[in-house]
């Protein structure tokens, strides 16, 4: 099903999430991911919510080895659609009995990929017929033998050795950024108001505090409200991806830490 083009923009609690389901996502826990990355299960349970709403997760499917499953044999089919009508008739290929997969390509030739399941080669036949009555020829034709799967590897928090202390980082006019970090267990600012941490210098006047997510909750900051551990805070720098600017939001380093980089 299309979905309409959003500005959701993709974080690295977000890559991760979506590298652990597309590894295993039977298996794979709200609680486990809240874990590795730092914040709470809730905040995973609704950021997995906004990737379904954004359409940029569109499901959980079971990949099915077909022969083990009764013999039953599995069929590629490379079609030609007219491109102007190439979506109305991916979407009623996808009816067609047998039929499990529809892919729509860019290219001129061989633009729709059919990929059904039958009982028999009669019953591939069947579907073939289907296939041309709705208006697809189909150039080739072939048994599936296997099919591989793997997570994008990009997304993979283990990829690198380095992990970005900032969650997400938007360039703006001049030098100022938009930056989301998660707040650390012992940060400066940790269970301190944001009036508090003004007054005490903790947080400048080139800095300011724009959103707050906590949990499954999205909060408008005031000068009253409390900065927990693992929120996920959203910082206006007009400084800039300052260092400074982010210092109140993570754990003092030490000063071998400090001295090594």
């Amino acid at each position: 099903m299309p979905h309409d083009n959003t500005d959701y923009r993709l974080d690295e609690i977000d890559r991760r999430i979506i590298h652990a389901l597309m590894d295993d996502a039977r298996n794979t826990s709200a609680s486990t991911l809240a874990a590795e990355a730092g914040v709470s299960g809730a905040t995973v349970r609704n950021r997995i919510h906004n990737l379904e709403d954004a359409g940029i997760i569109r499901g959980y499917t079971a990949q099915v080895d077909f022969e083990l499953a009764g013999g039953k044999l599995t069929n590629l089919y490379l079609c030609d659609v007219p491109v102007t009508e190439r979506e109305a008739i991916a979407h009623e290929a996808r009816t067609i009995p047998g039929v499990t997969n529809v892919r729509t390509l860019m290219t001129g030739r061989r633009n729709v990929h059919v990929l059904a399941v039958g009982e028999s080669t009669s019953d591939l036949r069947r579907i073939a017929r289907r296939l041309t009555d709705i208006g697809i020829h189909i150039e080739d034709e072939d048994l599936v033998e296997e099919e591989l799967f793997a997570p994008y590897g990009p997304f993979d928090p283990d990829d690198g050795e380095r992990v970005p202390e900032a969650n997400d980082f938007i360039s703006l006019t001049g030098t100022a950024s938009v930056v989301e970090v998660t707040v650390q267990s012992e940060a400066p600012i940790a269970n301190l108001t944001l009036e508090a941490a003004a007054d005490r210098g903790i947080l400048d006047g080139e800095t300011l505090v724009i959103a707050i997510e906590r949990g499954d909750r999205e909060l408008t900051p005031h000068g009253d409200t409390v900065v927990q551990p693992d929120d996920i805070v959203t910082v206006l720098s007009r400084a800039g991806e300052d260092a400074n600017a982010l210092s109140a939001f993570r754990e003092p380093q030490s000063e071998s830490e400090s001295t090594a980089r």
